[in-house]
């Protein structure tokens, strides 16, 4: 690593808290010396009042972009000089470009969404998603797919603090995107849910249910109401495989997928708008996510 950096190797960075357990920079460095950019990739722990502090200070040092974490990412928004669609819906960003001085911020979550479903033979433009959760990941799954030409979406949330931000997002993508139907309902309203489920395309969790320690949960507890044109996808990605995931496979839905392909194509997102390259992701995908 370090015979390759020079004077002139130009820097990347993520910035949040905690970030000592990321795997951001393995990741990228591993990428540019395979496509032989001369470029380095470090992390910074930034506490949320020091993100201002911190972002000016990257622009005095010519960085030339960076992803962000929580609890940055809303606030950065608020920083940069100019924000992608999704980044403006979602009020949040995760990666940042800077170019002539300017910041340009993007949130490349849902990105990696759609991409996820693309590498499976799944497009979304023109279906029915319904999507459990409303918070950050639910938030940017439901805006990119909207921008992405879906047909309707379906937001199904507890009445907890996140089924506000919820009814924001459904506001924002009725404005922006009028063409798409999308309503939010409570998640405590079963029936609901699963009438919506058998009328839809694509089912998301994009909750924490199905993570550890709720590994050994799922919140479609009816598996009959999975059908075999139905594609399911979960944004969790420990374990690989959720109780969702595995029950939907044992209903014979025709996808059923983890997060973790979500989790590299919002990195090879990232890397193309840092870049303007593609991420080796074969090779990524093998070395960091298998």
């Amino acid at each position: 690593m370090e015979k390759r950096i020079t004077g002139r190797t130009g820097m990347f960075c993520l910035i949040g808290t905690p970030v000592g357990h990321s795997g951001s920079p393995a990741m990228y460095n591993y990428s540019f010396a395979q496509t032989g950019l001369d470029y380095a990739y470090l992390a910074y722990d930034v506490p949320l009042e020091k993100t201002e502090e911190a972002v000016n200070a990257l622009k005095v040092l010519g960085c030339k972009g960076f992803n962000v974490t929580m609890p940055c990412k809303t606030r950065v928004a608020e920083l940069v000089d100019e924000l992608s669609d999704a980044a403006k819906l979602i009020g949040a960003c995760n990666t940042v470009v800077v170019k002539d001085g300017k910041l340009y911020g993007n949130n490349t979550d849902g990105m990696g969404f759609v991409r996820n479903l693309k590498e499976n033979g799944v497009d979304v433009k023109g279906k029915k998603i319904t999507v459990m959760g409303a918070g950050g990941a639910a938030t940017a799954i439901q805006v990119q797919c909207a921008l992405d030409g879906a047909k309707k979406l379906s937001i199904f949330n507890r009445k907890d603090e996140f089924y506000a931000n919820g009814e924001k997002t459904v506001k924002k993508i009725q404005q922006m995107v009028p063409d798409c139907e999308v309503s939010i309902h409570p998640l405590e309203e079963t029936d609901a849910l699963y009438a919506a489920i058998k009328d839809s395309d694509i089912l998301v969790n994009a909750t924490k249910v199905g993570m550890k320690p709720l590994d050994d949960q799922s919140l479609v507890e009816d598996v009959s109401v999975f059908h075999p044109d139905l594609v399911v996808a979960d944004a969790v990605y420990n374990p690989k495989e959720t109780k969702f995931v595995q029950d939907a496979k044992a209903a014979g839905c025709k996808v059923a997928v983890g997060g973790i392909g979500m989790l590299l194509w919002q990195g090879a997102a990232a890397f193309k708008l840092f870049t303007g390259e593609d991420m080796p992701t074969d090779e990524v995908y093998e070395l960091f996510f298998k």
